[in-house]
């Protein structure tokens, strides 16, 4: 087939829990040519019912179909440069070979709810906030090598070095050990402000810094394409591999917010956060369930609440909408946008996780109230829609308080960002105006940007930014924000009346 594209581009490696991605993308952040391949965890042969994992052979296949499908349409010359951005959290042991000792467990694993019991016992999570700038929640990374310390200590005796998802991705194209400061921010185990590891959280699982190997920042080469690698994917043997890192902070920099916008990374799971000048790790922030994260750029930190998103609408679709129905999500919105604001007095709270978003302080559960004989399925939907609007809502409070910003839009970026009912319901809801672009996929753009400039195309962050226009679309709130307001007093009214209810 003949080449169709011919001016050079980044291959981003855009890995999501749902779907693995290869993805060329121009200097001006146009995406040129991309190949999709489902992604899911796998149940692990020799565990527990329950036990979850990745089959990082399984990824890399899917990774390399993917780069030789977007070779047919961009002349494998072009490619400058490739990068690496996935889900955080996850990671494995790893040999000096390249082989694992154990396979990556995944976030959604459920093993490691008794380590949180314990881990308590050595150190407040105050505490642990205070250094990390993370809560305790059950898919920590560091709750896991404590896990592994405890039940499979042979997987750390044997490994070389402990690699996050970036990092094992990378090693298969290049065979060189990394690890990025922005996926190991999300492992509760760095001294965030130093933007180094901590010796004190590192002992909590029997582990010192030699356990990793050497930080390389977003941009910097971490290797080159091995000639085995460009038979796997037709990537050329010698094209440089750029580290990349966690997701969402790849979206936070490539969607272009400006200051006093929070962005939105809005997925299976949605992160609010903003880029900011300062690490605070305050009691109130604590307690409202901020976590912060190491931002791309050195010297800039990440303020967030991370909380379910769209997984709690694929909770639905599971539950009361036909799974096989070709155009389930058009289905889904006509239903949801024929239901009034307030869906009928029934309110659904998101808290699928408890220990996550700006609901964790009342410990509540998912929760759905005002049922009737005659509650359709249409209701229910848009209670969702509208319960996830509530939670972000919330979570604006509690970045407003704790930044000291005063947020004046919300700019909405991942596959959350395509559903124009959704985005309305949110502007409704917060009062803001909501933006949303042209380009959905603003980790695919942010790592690539991150790359042109590691190899030298752009002299800065804000040189490569100018280069990106995307038009955009604002949401601004409607008539039914009068509503919204009332329903909200009530919402929050449900969660500290349901608070005793869930601690008991």
């Amino acid at each position: 087939m003949a080449k169709t594209h011919r001016e050079e581009v980044v291959l981003v490696f855009d890995c999501g829990a749902t779907n693995l991605k290869a993805v060329a993308v121009d200097p001006q952040g146009r995406i040129i040519a991309n190949a999709s391949r489902s992604n899911s965890p796998k149940p692990q042969r020799d565990g527990k019912p329950g036990w979850l994992i990745w089959d990082l052979e399984e990824i890399m296949r899917k990774l390399c179909e993917g780069a030789r499908e977007v070779s047919t349409k961009v002349d494998p010359k072009n490619i400058k440069a490739v990068t690496v951005a996935t889900w955080g959290a996850d990671g494995a042991p790893i040999r000096r070979d390249g082989t694992l000792t154990y396979p990556p467990i995944s976030w959604q694993c459920p093993r490691t709810e008794e380590t949180i019991k314990r881990i308590g016992k050595k150190m407040s999570a105050w505490e642990i906030f205070q250094v990390t700038g993370y809560q305790i929640i059950p898919f920590n990374t560091l709750l896991r090598l404590i896990w592994l310390r405890e039940n499979a200590p042979k997987a750390l005796a044997e490994a070389h070095n402990w690699l996050m998802m970036p990092g094992l991705i990378a090693h298969r194209l290049t065979g060189q050990f990394h690890i990025d400061p922005t996926s190991a921010s999300t492992m509760m185990a760095m001294d965030l402000m130093k933007r180094d590891w901590s010796s004190s959280m590192l002992e909590l699982a029997g582990l010192d810094t030699s356990f990793f190997p050497e930080w390389c920042e977003p941009g910097k080469t971490v290797g080159y394409i091995t000639e085995d690698a460009e038979k796997q994917s037709s990537i050329p043997a010698g094209v440089p591999v750029v580290a990349g890192g966690h997701d969402t902070q790849f979206a936070l920099f490539g969607s272009g917010a400006k200051m006093g916008e929070a962005i939105l990374s809005s997925g299976t799971w949605e992160i609010l956060g903003v880029r900011a000048k300062t690490f605070n790790p305050s009691l109130t922030a604590f307690k409202d369930g901020v976590i912060f994260e190491a931002d791309v750029q050195p010297g800039l930190w990440n303020p967030q609440l991370l909380m379910m998103g769209s997984g709690v609408l694929e909770w639905v679709l599971d539950k009361v909408f036909p799974r096989t129905r070709k155009g389930k999500y058009d289905t889904m919105t006509r239903e949801a946008k024929s239901v009034q604001a307030g869906s009928e007095g029934v309110i659904f709270i998101p808290s699928f996780v408890r220990e996550s978003g700006p609901t964790k302080k009342y410990g509540t559960m998912g929760t759905l109230l005002g049922l009737t004989l005659r509650t359709s399925r249409g209701q229910i939907l848009r209670a969702a829609i509208e319960g996830l609007s509530f939670q972000l809502r919330q979570a604006l409070q509690i970045l407003n308080k704790t930044t000291a910003l005063k947020i004046k839009g919300i700019r909405i970026v991942g596959g959350g960002s395509k559903n124009p009912l959704w985005n309305q319901i949110r502007a409704d809801v917060t009062g803001l105006p909501v933006i949303t672009t042209e380009q959905k996929e603003y980790t695919t753009v942010g790592a690539a940007l991150s790359s042109f400039i590691g190899i030298g195309r752009y002299r800065s962050p804000e040189e490569a930014s100018r280069h990106v226009l995307s038009q955009q679309r604002v949401f601004r709130p409607g008539h039914n924000q009068i509503i919204y307001q009332n329903i909200f007093r009530r919402y929050m009214k449900a969660l500290k009346s349901l608070e005793d209810f869930y601690q008991q």
